[in-house]
């Protein structure tokens, strides 16, 4: 291997042993017992309860918030309680092909004929799902093609026959403290690869706490960590040793790491030669929209609905690949203004992650540039009111803001069905990305469209598409696979290669779809809605979500129904 400048002889004979002893652990890793690679993963979750308090101390600790603030419960939810979710679940995928079981017993999985697709319900799981994320309903659609027959044949295939292999590289994400220790397990578990994970510097304060949530992988050498910056990652991601390469970022930094920098990257993108040959799979934003559509809404449902789309725009500050930039309204929407008032005092008022992401700044004025109708609020929340859906070169159309900047765009349509097929058109042909797109409608709008409400998710190009949810449910929802939608390249990534976390292990997954309640408890009752959620706790507004995120964290590590009567009596205050 030849010498990297930018690295110490020591660092770099420091890389090269943590290379040398996964190559050493990859072929038993590869054939460990099912039963040991399932009783790791539980291990692997007793850790994460043990130093849950310490990860979302590390984790606030970069954002300059204090672990007591409100908002330190977007960290007990987006950290220790999905990380949390993911064991138990997966374990229970690896549990059952241990047996020799149907990973799939119970799930239910049945023909969609309106879209030609098989349809896996993945949320409620079980009862304790349907009590603690009551109203909520994740499905996922399988590829064209993908009879029922064939997904259950192949769910967790690839587990059982030992497919794959050798060493994988994660390249961890600096936003989501979650994100890298979930990558770790996919890799090691849908790929049978050990792993070398190379952590942001931008969470350089989590990395011993993932050290020790990792550490029965590590400790058996299925797994190092590789602290550092880009010379560190450059020096692995062309490491011979390294079989292939898992990264979670922007596409310009894939674009760079793939194709290569400045001129060289623009030519052979032209030309579809990756400087990087060894297989790559990634998880990148884009510009996510959410679409309203027209109706009659009581002005509960006006504020109930801002909170929503202020949340998905100002959850963790922004800084999230699947934070709403484009909000998609009917040009002849009478109650588009009302809904904006709600909107804009929203993001006047409510509690969220300081801007803590390198760069915000920065591209915060570049989103700006030229709008003089923004109104600026404190921090660098933003919100541009008249986007223009015919300028293509406004970088709040064309670029991913991350941070907390969003943007209006007003489009043409007297009847949802007409506004839907400019909105489709608009988030499929415009907007760059095809991670995450949002619908909201009133049951009302939702009932009218009938069946042409499945063909318009179908049209939709993206990995994940939430109904009155946003997006992220998908994420924190364990058996969903999550990523852009099928058919990217190296040369044109959009929202990035192949999934992950996907708990059951489905071949072949297209898109995950998220069902929520157009209304919080009491009133979704009322409202015909059968949904006992009330405000949930990844709502900026809600007031208790550092205590509610505390106690689902407890629940993840030791399930039971002891625990649920405290869940319920928090969330409800929220």
């Amino acid at each position: 291997m030849t010498s990297d400048a930018a690295l110490a002889p020591p660092e770099i004979a420091a890389l090269d042993r943590a290379l040398d002893e996964l190559t050493a652990a990859a072929d038993q890793w590869r054939r460990l017992a099912l039963a040991a690679k399932r009783d790791l993963l539980r291990e692997c979750g007793r850790r994460v309860g043990d130093h849950a308090a310490e990860w979302v101390a590390a984790a606030c600790a970069g954002r300059g918030v204090s672990p007591e603030a409100l908002i330190a419960g977007e960290e007990w939810v987006s950290g220790p309680w999905v990380t949390l979710a993911y064991t138990n679940a997966l374990a229970e995928t690896v549990g059952a092909l241990a047996r020799g079981d149907d990973p799939l017993r119970g799930v239910r999985l049945r023909a969609n004929g309106r879209v030609g697709q098989t349809v896996v319900d993945v949320l409620p799981h079980d009862a304790f799902d349907r009590l603690l994320m009551s109203g909520f309903h994740v499905e996922v659609w399988m590829e064209p093609g993908a009879t029922v027959d064939r997904v259950l044949e192949t769910a967790g295939a690839g587990l059982t026959r030992g497919d794959g292999g050798g060493v994988a590289l994660v390249l961890g994400a600096g936003n989501i403290t979650s994100i890298a220790p979930l990558d770790v397990l996919y890799k090691l578990y849908a790929g049978n690869q050990v792993v070398i994970l190379k952590p942001s510097p931008v969470v350089a304060a989590m990395t011993p706490v993932l050290g020790r949530v990792l550490a029965p992988f590590i400790e058996r050498g299925f797994v190092r960590i590789a602290d550092g910056g880009a010379e560190v990652g450059r020096y692995l991601t062309e490491h011979p040793k390294v079989g292939s390469v898992h990264m979670t970022g922007s596409r310009d930094t894939h674009d760079a790491i793939v194709l290569g920098p400045g001129e060289e990257g623009a030519r052979r993108k032209a030309q579809a030669q990756p400087r990087l040959t060894k297989p790559v799979t990634s998880e990148l934003g884009g510009v996510s929209p959410t679409i309203v559509l027209p109706g009659r809404w009581k002005d509960a449902d006006l504020r109930f609905q801002a909170e929503h789309v202020a949340s998905q725009k100002l959850g963790n500050g922004g800084f999230t690949c699947v934070a709403s930039q484009v909000l998609v309204l009917p040009r002849q929407w009478p109650q588009a203004d009302r809904f904006l008032e709600h909107l804009d005092r929203v993001f006047a008022t409510a509690n969220s992650c300081p801007a803590y992401y390198p760069g915000a700044d920065r591209r915060q004025e570049q989103a700006l540039s030229g709008h003089r109708a923004a109104r600026r609020y404190h921090g660098l929340r933003a919100l541009v009111p008249d986007l223009d859906p015919d300028d293509t070169t406004d970088a709040m159309l064309s670029t991913e803001v991350f941070g907390p900047v969003l943007g209006v765009v007003r489009l043409p349509g007297t009847d949802a069905s007409t506004f839907l097929g400019e909105a489709v058109s608009f988030a499929n042909d415009v907007v760059p990305g095809t991670l995450a797109a949002n619908l909201i409608g009133d049951p009302a709008s939702l009932k009218a469209l009938g069946p042409e409400l499945d063909r318009v998710i179908s049209r939709l190009r993206f990995g994940c598409v939430g109904v009155r949810a946003w997006t992220a449910v998908a994420y924190l929802t364990p058996r969903a696979p999550w990523g852009g939608f099928p058919g990217a390249r190296l040369d044109d990534v959009q929202s990035g290669l192949g999934i992950v976390h996907n708990a059951l292990l489905l071949d072949a997954p297209q898109r995950s779809v998220v069902y929520g309640p157009f209304r919080p408890a009491p009133r979704s009752l009322l409202g015909g809605e059968p949904s006992l959620s009330p405000k949930p706790p990844w709502f900026i507004t809600n007031r208790t979500t550092r205590k509610t995120g505390q106690l689902l964290t407890r629940f993840a590590a030791d399930p039971g129904w002891r625990h649920v009567p405290q869940i319920v009596a928090s969330a409800m205050r929220g």
